[in-house]
């Protein structure tokens, strides 16, 4: 190979490595402004499946069973005599599974011990997860569940005359839960609801309730967090002697299972209860405050 013959092949190798160099670069530029960003779910917005009283948007994940223990204590009027209201308390005893990562099943068992305290009760209910809080591919600035329920009150009719049916002890609950998490401190619910009970505590209480809840979470540390939650009844639908229910709690996350203790002014734990039989006033102070507690345990029970 003479020398302008090597000349030659040099010039065509040099050329052709600058215009596969460039060809390169202008395909990964194309493929970088074709490739779509991931997107990045919010997790752990709330850390249990409760807010305090309430639902969360929150959910067992598939597979996963959780046991639910919930403890409402009398008032504090007299802690000393009462131990801070343990002689009179209402209980609930619950399971809830999660039978995909977006729908989750529950069942519970009220106690009740007459008076002010709820009636026992079987609670049942459905939560679908219908959006779920995200950034990049997907934007999504909420996240939002929705929960229909329904209550059998098992309490023995009094003999006092009324004449009433099995359709009388039975209750409704439609939920939109809608939740965002600002940051990974701070995290809001708002919580429309709507309550049907085919039987009234008394004449001027409305069968169907419209609320309007609030609650949030604020985390203290890696393990600990507060709560508080409101909801907000439509005027003049409760009845004299009904007030709204109010609850501030301290949230102790241990891994395996969730830990909240709450004041709050209402021994319901579920719907139809806390929003309709809330028989004191937050604000009254400990004639009117409860000492409570709701325990959570989770079991993966079929791996996904």
């Amino acid at each position: 190979m003479n020398l302008t013959t090597k000349s030659s092949f040099v010039t065509f190798l040099l050329v052709t490595l600058t215009l596969t160099n460039s060809f390169s670069q202008d395909l990964d530029e194309l493929m970088k402004k074709n490739e779509r960003p991931e997107t990045s779910y919010a997790t752990a917005t709330f850390k249990g499946t409760r807010l305090i009283h309430g639902h969360s948007i929150e959910a067992p994940a598939k597979g996963v069973l959780q046991l639910m223990f919930s403890h409402r204590f009398g008032t504090l009027e007299d802690p000393l005599y009462t131990f801070l209201g343990m002689n009179q308390a209402s209980i609930r005893f619950g399971f809830d599974y999660g039978i995909s990562n977006k729908l989750s099943v529950g069942l519970g068992r009220s106690s009740g011990l007459g008076g002010t305290l709820p009636p026992p009760t079987y609670d049942f209910y459905v939560k679908y997860k219908l959006l779920t809080q995200s950034t990049g591919a997907v934007n999504m600035p909420v996240s939002i569940s929705l929960v229909g329920a329904f209550a059998i009150d098992t309490e023995h009719w009094p003999n006092d005359g009324v004449v009433r049916t099995d359709n009388d002890r039975l209750s409704y609950t439609g939920q939109i839960l809608i939740a965002r998490k600002f940051n990974e401190k701070f995290s809001l619910q708002l919580m429309p609801t709507v309550v049907h009970r085919n039987l009234t505590d008394s004449p001027d209480q409305l069968n169907t309730l419209v609320a309007l809840g609030i609650g949030g979470r604020l985390k203290l540390s890696k393990r600990t967090a507060l709560t508080a939650e409101y909801y907000f009844n439509k005027p003049n639908s409760l009845g004299a002697g009904y007030y709204d229910p109010v609850a501030i709690g301290f949230d102790i996350d241990t891994g395996g299972h969730v830990f909240q203790i709450m004041l709050t002014n209402s021994p319901g734990l579920i719907e139809p209860q806390f929003l309709g039989r809330t028989s004191t006033n937050f604000f009254d102070g400990p004639k009117a405050i409860r000492l409570g507690f709701n325990f959570s345990r989770v079991f993966t029970v079929k791996k996904s």
